[in-house]
């Protein structure tokens, strides 16, 4: 259903993380949206950051999922080196429930965008990645649409 060119890089500060990133990865598997994921981290491997963001769009990516904890710094890191969509997933890590990567993730400064979705909400990282993509894939808005009409009955 979906594109080949297409795909979503899925990006997490931690392998902690894995567990509340992994239902991105399953949404976009069943929209049918080829996805890749990867640990990194903004603060342990910046360099490695910097250098995934800058060759995403050549490296055929549509959009970068990116789930982080804490500080949250890893979707911001990520916008900085790319013009691709970037979406954050704040994750409820430590003694603010996430509260403070939700802020992290969300303020970011004016021409640097990350979309934010709410804390813990992977999955809906990936519709909207999925919706970004639909623009100018087929397969992939009618797979969106389908799974649309199935949340009615």
């Amino acid at each position: 259903m979906g594109t080949e060119s297409a795909k979503v890089a899925i990006l997490m500060g931690s392998g902690k993380d894995a567990d509340k990133m992994e239902p991105a990865r399953e949404v976009l598997d069943g929209l049918g949206i080829a996805s890749e994921v990867h640990v990194m981290s903004a603060h342990r491997t910046p360099d490695t950051v910097a250098a995934f963001a800058a060759a995403a769009r050549e490296n055929g990516y549509a959009a970068i999922i990116c789930g982080a904890g804490k500080a949250a710094h890893l979707a911001g890191a990520v916008a900085a080196h790319t013009t691709l969509p970037v979406i954050g997933v704040p994750i409820a890590a430590g003694s603010l429930g996430g509260l403070d990567a939700l802020l992290a993730t969300v303020q970011m400064p004016t021409g640097i965008p990350v979309a934010t979705v709410a804390v813990d909400g992977a999955a809906n990282a990936a519709y909207l990645a999925a919706a970004m993509i639909s623009v100018t894939d087929d397969g992939v808005a009618a797979a969106l649409e389908k799974y649309r009409e199935s949340l009615r009955s």
